[in-house]
């Protein structure tokens, strides 16, 4: 599961346990990417305090579905198998159409953006995403202002950002200390966007 020490549920105390509680999905079951912080918590709670926010709040704008589609869009990039295949199926469960999800992933799979089956606005903003990830040094205003003429706010464009963002932050959690699915249940995520103080995952 890992190639440094990780404290499961059941050995969990204070306030690793809970910050455990918090996070846990059905049978008391913690995705491991958040087990990997179990020997500093604090590492775990500014971890989900930043993906709630960034992911699972109220006041998105964009579509969940696909911010997820964002963030399988990026760990595809960064060769981030575990969060590729999580947020994958987070975005079959909430697009609820599965021949459209199965041809963004063979998009996404083949690095072909322009094949998927998306809005060109939503194609400009995968893009977009490519270069933060990639080459962040070579975005320009331009690349701001092509997501502004595809109909994005400034603020959506903020979301794109931040989802971007994050994600490139998870997948180096996951890549760097060896992190993998066993024992997870794919696609569970703190779904309750109305309670940003709520982290539980269904």
């Amino acid at each position: 599961m890992s190639w440094i020490d990780i404290i499961p549920y059941e050995q969990a105390k204070g306030r690793l346990k809970s910050l455990y509680d918090r996070v846990k999905g059905p049978d008391n079951n913690v995705d491991n990417i958040m087990m990997m912080h179990s020997l500093r918590p604090h590492t775990m709670e500014g971890h989900m305090a930043i993906y709630k926010y960034v992911l699972h709040h109220s006041a998105n704008q964009v579509p969940k579905w696909f911010l997820e589609t964002l963030g399988v869009w990026v760990s595809s990039l960064n060769q981030c198998g575990y969060c590729v295949d999580h947020h994958y199926a987070g975005l079959c469960r909430l697009l609820q159409d599965d021949e459209k999800a199965g041809a963004i992933r063979a998009a996404i799979d083949k690095r072909d953006v322009s094949s998927a089956p998306l809005t060109d606005g939503e194609k400009q903003a995968l893009y977009y995403a490519e270069k933060l990830t990639r080459d962040p040094a070579c975005l320009l205003e331009s690349d701001i202002e092509a997501l502004r003429d595809t109909g994005y706010s400034d603020g959506e464009i903020l979301e794109i950002n931040q989802v971007s963002a994050y994600f490139s932050y998870a997948n180096r959690t996951v890549l760097g200390l060896g992190c993998s699915t066993e024992g997870d249940i794919l696609g569970l995520s703190p779904n309750n966007s109305s309670d940003a103080n709520d982290w539980s995952h269904s």
